[in-house]
């Protein structure tokens, strides 16, 4: 390691770079992303873009996507902020409202980047072990008193669903803003940007990188109460969504709704048939309303160094509050759903020393 710089922020010093150590495998269920592919209609605006989108600056705010991904989610443009991924979205909100020092409170588990997100804003974090049945345990949180309440539902890694009237109570009870991170919501077919139209305290997050098919691209968007997103907007600054991602979104929203949704569906459709496999086998997925399963399976990172070997990745979570050790599959055509238990069959067997 290189010697601290004297100019460098000393808050930086503990903030680790992400480095989830994954090497490249053949088949790989790691990242929740659409594993049916890329919409038609966006492939083609890749492939026939004027060369004057690349050579020229893209759009100030993306005003022209914001107009569609307000149609989208039935909102206005000016209930929107775009960013490069929701990661993007989920920093430049915690610059916007939280002041040095102030709290981000966060159910946990969670998403890993939200402590590392605070730490790199100056925030304090504080995390608050969900309850049994997978739902936050808000008066804990709202005992924190946060300036910035992070919830995400469905949740990842668990899948699990926030209950409706968790969320109100938290919209209506914390003392600060509260972020609602709807990364998965197609796939469970329930979000809360009806409320976020209605109150100036709730952004929910969302991305285009899971069910849509553009990780690639980074493309996020917050909704809410127009005075908070122009908050965000100011914390973010022009250009920030580059000119191909804004066209290829575009593309997708206007023509591929259709493809979108019907993968959505198969999507949903092979959650359940690959949680029914896991539970023909002996195992016990928890409930889930994303594009992926959580399954509880003991000695979890060997069982994925063993799937690893094979050419397959699912991604182990070791010791998972009320759970313990898990894996964590994405779901995508059956075909490679067939392909993963068969890796997993043989490296259980491997791990365990019999057949499971």
């Amino acid at each position: 390691m290189t010697d601290r710089l004297s100019f460098a922020r000393a808050l930086y010093d503990a903030v680790p770079l992400y480095d989830p150590k994954r090497t490249p495998v053949a088949l790989d269920l790691t990242d929740n992303t659409n594993l049916w592919g890329l919409p038609p209609a966006a492939e083609r605006t890749l492939r026939e873009l004027p060369v004057a989108r690349v050579t020229r600056y893209p759009s100030l705010y993306a005003a022209e996507l914001k107009e569609a991904l307000a149609s989208f989610v039935g909102a206005s443009a000016e209930h929107i902020v775009t960013g490069c991924g929701s990661d993007d979205i989920l920093d430049s909100a915690m610059r916007a409202f939280g002041e040095p020092g102030s709290v981000v409170a966060s159910s946990e588990p969670s998403f890993a980047m939200i402590p590392i997100f605070a730490q790199m804003n100056g925030l304090q974090y504080v995390g608050v072990t969900e309850r049994r049945d997978h739902q936050p345990d808000l008066d804990a949180l709202l005992a924190a008193q946060p300036r910035i309440l992070y919830l995400c539902t469905p949740n990842n890694p668990t899948g699990a669903l926030l209950a409706r009237e968790t969320l109100e109570r938290a919209v209506r009870e914390a003392p600060g803003v509260v972020f609602v991170d709807e990364a998965y919501a197609e796939f469970s077919g329930v979000s809360a940007i009806d409320l976020a139209r209605r109150v100036n305290n709730l952004l929910v997050i969302r991305t285009m990188s899971k069910a849509f098919g553009l990780a690639g691209l980074r493309i996020g968007y917050g909704v809410g109460a127009p005075a908070l997103v122009r908050e965000v907007e100011k914390s973010r600054g022009p250009y920030k969504l580059n000119a191909v991602a804004e066209q290829m979104a575009l593309a997708a929203l206007r023509d591929d709704m259709d493809w979108v949704q019907e993968h959505v569906a198969l999507a949903v459709r092979n959650r359940e048939r690959l949680a029914v496999a896991l539970r023909d086998r002996g195992y016990a997925p928890l409930a889930s309303h994303a594009n992926y399963v959580c399954v509880p399976v003991a000695r979890a990172v060997d069982v994925g160094q063993a799937l690893r070997a094979r050419g397959v990745a699912a991604r182990p979570f070791p010791g998972l509050p009320h759970v313990g050790d898990t894996l964590r599959i994405s779901v995508g055509p059956w075909d490679l759903m067939q392909r993963f238990l068969e890796a997993f069959d043989d490296a259980t067997a491997d791990i365990y020393g019999t057949a499971s």
